[in-house]
């Protein structure tokens, strides 16, 4: 008899979480989910409990035996947990919105993972995350963390080095551009094989085959991409791209095209707002559908949200590490070796086989040289900005910021880190103890 199994989501009020459940119940063959616990802070009660009340409905319509769980004690929900997901946004949109805004007054990319505003959310996030780590590694040692939070690759190298949990990094990237690839040649995801090279946020396939057809030149020649609803469009030049050899993910779009995305983003800031504010918006709508006591199914609507795939992606990996299927899947784990220039303990984005006793990374076929400095580059930042995180040192937070390949200076950096942190002061307390009176210190 197969065993029950017991699954946690660290941030369950998401607006995700219906894709998540459409994922449990479609599969519930395969993944023999008993309990659902949907766990989120006080602030996020309200959104908690009607994403719950939906969760519920949809369960009840399948008539399948799971049951949901809705609470704020994060320990009652990780106690005895096979696998814990982490959907959380330290600060939610109001600080991503700071994240977004802050930099274009520097003449800087702002933007929710890449630049100084994915800093800023690894430095509230890495802190909260390592605390939740402590909780799993006494009350579900054995659990697999599957760490959707972005910056998904930062936080899960920071949860490798800094906790015994055994993690796994997530982004919806990989996986849309795989269906892309599919509808493109209408053929089924067993026929194509895309090999992904880089960091979550900062990777490049290079190579594309269709039963054993390499198809990366005719994309590349097509100018053809996958594309995102939370990244503006811009044409890639069509040299540019023949002599790169490999096809960039979207993000790579704020490196290779920054004044033209910066002009982007100045301009929907002055129209239509910062993507926060769209997705403040977008999820009102949502909530809005969530709460109809007749609604029984994830809605159309959701995939507008900018984060499809992302629960699919989480389905998909728990259903090949409970089986040990042997699949391969794109994921955030430790190099050990993948990635001959980068530390063994750094988080890769790469294709691995998905065994039960975890993922095991495919060796590369190829890494050509001209991105291997950006990765490099984009890893010494992650990595400063990892111990800058944990340690609150403002001289290491400074390198990583000074580090940053979208960041063209020294005084724009000191300018940039100290508006800030003083912006993100609350989520923060790690760079402002020094300030404390000596009897307040003692208190923290």
């Amino acid at each position: 008899m197969s065993k029950k199994l017991k699954i946690a989501v660290i941030g369950g009020g998401s607006s995700y979480t219906p894709e998540l459940v459409e994922g449990f119940i479609r599969y519930h063959n395969e993944l023999p989910v008993q309990e659902l616990w949907l766990v989120d802070i006080e602030p996020g009660l309200h959104k908690l409990n009607i994403v719950g009340e939906l969760a519920k409905r949809m369960i009840a319509a399948s008539g399948l035996p799971i049951e949901v769980r809705l609470t704020t004690n994060r320990r009652d929900a990780i106690k005895g947990a096979d696998f814990i997901s982490t959907q959380m946004r330290v600060g939610m949109l109001a600080a991503r919105a700071q994240d977004e805004s802050i930099p274009l007054k520097y003449g800087v990319i702002g933007q929710e993972t890449t630049g100084p505003g994915g800093m800023m959310k690894g430095l509230r996030t890495i802190p909260v995350l390592l605390d939740i780590c402590r909780d799993i590694e006494e009350l579900a040692p054995n659990a697999w963390l599957l760490n959707f939070t972005n910056p998904a690759g930062m936080v899960t190298e920071a949860i490798t080095r800094h906790s015994t949990v055994r993690s796994i990094g997530l982004c919806n990237a990989p996986i849309g551009m795989m269906k892309w690839l599919t509808s493109q040649y209408q053929v089924s995801p067993n026929r194509v094989y895309a090999e992904f090279v880089g960091l979550n946020h900062l990777h490049w396939i290079t190579r594309i085959e269709v039963d054993g057809q390499d198809k990366l030149t005719e994309l590349l020649d097509n100018r053809q991409e996958y594309a995102a609803v939370n990244v503006s469009h811009q044409d890639w030049d069509g040299d540019f791209l023949r002599s790169l050899r490999a096809l960039p993910s979207y993000y790579l779009k704020y490196f290779y095209m920054t004044p033209a995305m910066l002009e982007d983003q100045i301009q929907a800031m002055q129209g239509e707002g910062s993507r926060a504010e769209v997705v403040k918006k977008v999820e009102e709508e949502l909530f809005q559908l969530y709460s109809d006591p007749h609604l029984q199914e994830k809605p159309k609507q959701l995939e507008q949200r900018g984060g499809a795939y992302y629960s699919e992606a989480a389905v998909n990996l728990m259903r090949s590490l409970y089986n040990g299927t042997g699949d391969v899947q794109t994921l955030n784990v430790p190099n050990r070796g993948i990635i001959d220039f980068l530390p063994d303990e750094a988080c890769i984005e790469v294709n691995c086989l998905v065994t039960a006793n975890g993922p095991l990374p495919i060796q590369l076929t190829t890494i050509p040289q001209h991105i291997q400095g950006l990765i490099h580059a984009v890893k010494t930042y992650e990595q400063l900005t990892i111990e800058a995180a944990i340690t609150g040192d403002r001289d290491i937070a400074l390198q990583a910021m000074v580090h940053h390949p979208l960041v063209p200076s020294v005084d724009i950096a000191k300018a940039l880190l100290e508006e800030m942190l003083e912006a993100n002061r609350p989520y923060l307390p790690q760079f402002f103890q020094k300030e404390m009176p000596a009897e307040d210190k003692a208190l923290v």
